[in-house]
């Protein structure tokens, strides 16, 4: 398969609208396995009211489509300030999400998503890209893996309700 190519350009209003409901029922569905569901949308949508408080113009986030060669929407990403660094003091950048539309899913463009966010980044001074990924998603941690990412810490949990 040949290497896909993408180039980014801003979310328009409606595409982020979209995007935050995708991301904030992912959110929810993951945290649901921990928590009630009720509880786990909320703490979705708290999620993106601390980390995107103006939205699409939340000053050091970039949110993203990813048009194809075509110039076919395949995708997205909200890329922005490491959260795990006080504000303006690390040289790393955060992916908080990416996404690959379904149509164009295992065709090598979450790899190009991922190339040319770290172009981004790499274009404003930044020399690491960091991510979280979810254990059990065996199809993004090969991808990330395929593309030189390094796990750099885990975290591990077990259920002991009776």
């Amino acid at each position: 398969m040949d290497a896909q190519k993408v180039t980014l350009r801003k979310m328009t209003p409606s595409e982020y609208d979209v995007a935050t409901e995708h991301r904030e029922a992912e959110t929810a569905r993951e945290l649901g396995k921990f928590m009630p569901q009720e509880l786990a949308r909320e703490r979705a949508r708290q999620g993106t009211a601390q980390f995107l408080p103006d939205g699409l113009d939340t000053a050091g986030h970039h949110l993203v489509v990813a048009e194809n060669g075509s110039g076919e929407v395949v995708g997205n990403a909200w890329i922005g300030p490491d959260p795990r660094q006080a504000a303006g003091t690390t040289s790393s950048a955060w992916l908080y999400d990416i996404n690959v539309f379904a149509p164009f899913r295992r065709h090598g463009y979450g790899s190009a998503i991922l190339a040319a966010a770290e172009e981004l980044v790499a274009r404003e001074g930044k020399t690491s890209l960091n991510l979280n990924v979810v254990g059990d998603n065996a199809i993004a941690i090969a991808m990330y893996q395929r593309n030189g990412y390094e796990v750099s810490s885990m975290y591990l949990s077990k259920s002991v309700q009776r």
